[in-house]
């Protein structure tokens, strides 16, 4: 080492030695025992009194004892390090909200108790400042629930007894009752079977306390379906159960000779009606919703960070040499003046110091992110002189036709004909109208609606209400029309209210569709949670006169209809030939689709979470594999939940100086609103596998371009996720066989998106699974 070397890691090193004394001292003043809050003007006064006095006090970087009545009034006593509580503590808030037990990080993290001004408590599991783990609730009316937590919502096992005597032992799931559980109320009746969404819903027994009882199917509380009545005297009914009278069908069969004319199965119903479970309370504040104030010094201003050629934030060497003004200070004097060449031999020399432990906070970090871009809402409105305007008066015509036609759907048990291609309605649309279509301005057409009944069906099993969904697609305001067709070539619509999706299709689609719909409706109705894309309806315009057109078109559910703005999308298929972004930086917003060499996060989930995802990804690739299906996507949206008033993104426990305050017009949702959502108990249900999910995304650096996953940072945000699989109709024909043949040729078999659907299924879930990972 040249001896201007050594004279400079020296001097680096004395001044180092300097900075950690000057932090040592300082946290010998802030550091001590206080009885009371002290104003910024104050502590600037015993720093500058003590400095030399106070040797002996904790230093920085250690554990120990405070006892601290902060700025605004909160009172802490317990262990205590940096500026935050750490260890074991009782923290007390103005509000009268008290919290005694284990610190991680000025995080509720361990084992503690809670406290409201009210009277309720929670004692239990904490992570990361939410209730997750075990723990019970006391409610301030009285009531209690013993059992599993994640992220403040009831979730696993557990037993819930409320104030009234009524007592629910069972399985939970985003705060409501879910699968398998039992109902006892304070008369002794009792229910044991399934929930859903913390109603009664599928197959279960109810018994009274004069020994009558029902078994068999049930929907929103009351039976539906086939289902058996049961007196204490062995006699019995057996039937089909319907609120609907007219739906209502079965046979009594008396113990013995007697007949029990005068009974009416409606009384079961007006029975069942005093039997109402108690819904949940709302809690007014979470733990995780409490701010913490901790202690700052008002005399730090932390100098503007500089930006390296790389687009790296410098924090390393020359950071540190920042603070010891040695490469150059305001004035201009007392510049260290060295060549490269000894930069580089002192680049190395930190670096080998950094690997031997001696130094950990010289390593670059990556610029800081920033929010997306806004996006202009997405679509051209097709108004009167529009190409397609036509167009669209004849899907809403022939929408409002349909489904305003048909009757209500009776079972979700179709026949085997229902399914069957040829199953199709034709209808003509003259201008002047006839008998069953209205008189309008368009051209003439006819209209075909394939598997009416199965559509139909698949309406009802997706919880869409007919009336909304005419509104939706044929109200008064008009579809929107994207501003460029897909690599397909089809083009997509968007109704006023982005709910629906309307996609035109090709006929080897449409033939795709048919040949799995059985297969896709079985698999939705049997998967609830299933990611896969939702199809509402399958139709065709077909154009009268010299054009003699034929347009397809199937109406499937917008992915990013939620009430959070969506500030990144991903398409990911786990492929890395042509997976990036074609636009410029510069043109990049918000409604921009990126792929999968664009994505710079790993999204982590909550275990609970993370394991029905990684069950539910197996099920669909294996539907789709069986159905000889490839090329599909997992399609992400992310919202950030918090980011600063200049649009610059928060990590994830980070912390600001107290009066740092944000504006609440800035474009975020901070983990104080989405705390509020999951204390709703009404707004729970928006919670679900795929949609407005909260997780963790940690950043990442690649090393090289065609690395798939990068590197993590170790940064983390917190997000809202939203994803589902989508372009799901494409199957593995002699096109796609002769695409795979010859790219293989040019390039790496393994990085093209045209392989077999079986190899297409595990590369997918590979990737999926090391992008979204279980936080742990």
């Amino acid at each position: 080492m040249s001896k201007e070397q050594g004279c400079v890691l020296k001097a680096w090193e004395v001044t180092v030695r300097k900075t950690q004394q000057a932090k040592k001292r300082a946290n010998n003043i802030f550091g001590t025992v206080s009885v009371a809050s002290q104003t910024d003007d104050q502590a600037t006064t015993t720093e500058e009194n003590d400095d030399e006095t106070s040797t002996n006090r904790s230093s920085i970087g250690e554990l120990y004892h405070a006892e601290r009545v902060l700025p605004n009034g909160d009172y802490y006593t317990g262990q205590w390090y940096d500026s935050f509580p750490h260890g074991h503590g009782k923290y007390l808030w103005t509000d009268g909200c008290m919290y005694i037990g284990e610190w991680y990080n000025e995080k509720t993290m361990g084992k503690g108790k809670f406290g409201w001004p009210s009277g309720a408590t929670y004692e239990g599991e904490f992570k990361s400042g939410y209730m997750d783990g075990i723990g019970t609730y006391t409610g301030p009316s009285g009531y209690t629930y013993r059992g599993q937590w994640v992220m403040n919502l009831k979730h696993g096992h557990g037993i819930k007894s409320y104030a009234n005597g009524d007592v629910y032992d069972g399985e939970w799931r985003r705060g409501l009752q879910e699968a398998q559980g039992k109902y006892r109320w304070r008369d002794e009746s009792y229910y044991i079977g399934e929930w859903k969404n913390g109603m009664i819903c599928g197959k279960g027994t109810f018994i009274w306390t004069d020994g009558c009882r029902y078994d068999g199917f049930w929907d929103d509380g009351f039976p539906s379906g086939n289902g058996t009545f049961k007196w204490d005297d062995g006699s019995f009914y057996v039937g089909h159960w319907s609120q609907d009278p007219e739906e209502m069908n079965g046979a009594y069969y008396p113990s013995g000779n007697e007949e029990n004319l005068e009974w009416d199965p409606k009384d079961v119903f007006n029975n069942l009606s005093e039997y109402k479970t108690c819904s949940g309370e709302r809690v007014p504040v979470l733990p995780s919703q409490k701010k913490l104030s901790v202690w700052n010094s008002s005399k730090r201003v932390e100098k503007p960070r500089r930006i390296s050629v790389d687009g790296r934030v410098s924090v390393g060497l020359d950071r540190a040499f920042e603070k010891m003004n040695m490469w150059g200070s305001e004035s201009g004097e007392g510049v260290a003046d060295i060549d490269s060449t000894t930069r580089r031999d002192l680049d190395a020399e930190i670096m080998r110091l950094e690997a031997e432990g001696f130094i950990q906070s010289l390593k670059p970090i990556p610029v800081p992110m920033r929010l997306p871009r806004a996006g202009k809402k997405q679509g051209e409105t097709i108004s009167k002189g529009h190409r397609n305007y036509e167009l669209m008066l004849n899907l809403q015509l022939g929408i409002r036709h349909a489904v305003g036609k048909q009757a209500a759907v009776v079972s979700l048990d179709l026949k085997h004909s229902a399914f069957d291609p040829k199953e199709k309605v034709w209808t003509r649309f003259p201008p002047e109208g006839t008998k069953y279509t209205p008189p309008h301005q368009s051209s003439e057409f006819k209209w075909k609606d394939y598997c009416p009944l199965v559509f139909r069906s698949l309406r009802k099993l997706f919880k869409v209400d007919p009336a909304d969904y005419m509104l939706s697609i044929c109200g008064n305001d008009a579809l929107r029309e994207l501003s460029s067709p897909g690599k397909s070539g089809s083009f997509f619509y968007l109704t006023n209210d982005d709910r629906y999706m309307i996609k035109t299709m090709k006929k080897s689609e449409t033939k795709v569709l048919l040949r799995m719909l059985a297969a896709y409706y079985n698999h939705v109705r049997a998967f609830e949670d299933t990611l896969v894309i939702r199809f509402y309806g399958l139709h065709c315009v077909k154009l009268t006169g010299t054009i003699q057109k034929k347009v397809r078109f199937v109406i499937m559910g917008n992915l990013f209809c939620s009430e959070y703005s969506v500030h990144r999308r991903f398409d990911l298929k786990g492929s890395s030939l042509g997976r990036t972004t074609d636009k410029p930086e510069s043109e990049i917003n918000s409604n921009t689709i990126l792929k999968d060499l664009d994505l710079n996060f790993i999204f982590r989930l909550q275990k609970a979470w993370y394991q029905e995802f990684i069950r539910q990804v197996d099920k669909d690739c294996e539907f789709l594999e069986q159905e000889r299906i490839m090329d599909y996507s997992l399609l992400v949206g992310i919202h950030f939940r918090e980011a600063s008033v200049a649009g610059e993104l928060i990590p994830s426990g980070a912390r600001k100086p107290i009066g740092d305050f944000e504006d609440e017009s800035a474009p975020r949702l901070s983990r104080a609103d989405v705390d509020q959502l999951l204390s709703d108990p009404t707004r729970w249900a928006s919670i679900r596998l795929g949609g407005n999910m909260p997780a963790r995304a940690e950043r990442t650096i690649r090393r090289s371009d065609c690395e798939l996953v990068g590197e993590p940072t170790g940064e983390y945000y917190e997000v809202v996720m939203i994803f589902g699989i989508i372009d799901i109709l494409q199957d593995y024909d002699i096109s796609k066989k002769l695409e795979h043949a010859y790219k293989s040729i040019q390039y790496d078999p393994t990085s093209i998106s045209a392989v077999d659907p079986r190899l297409y299924s595990r590369r997918f879930r590979d990737f999926i699974f090391k992008v979204i990972t279980e936080d742990d």
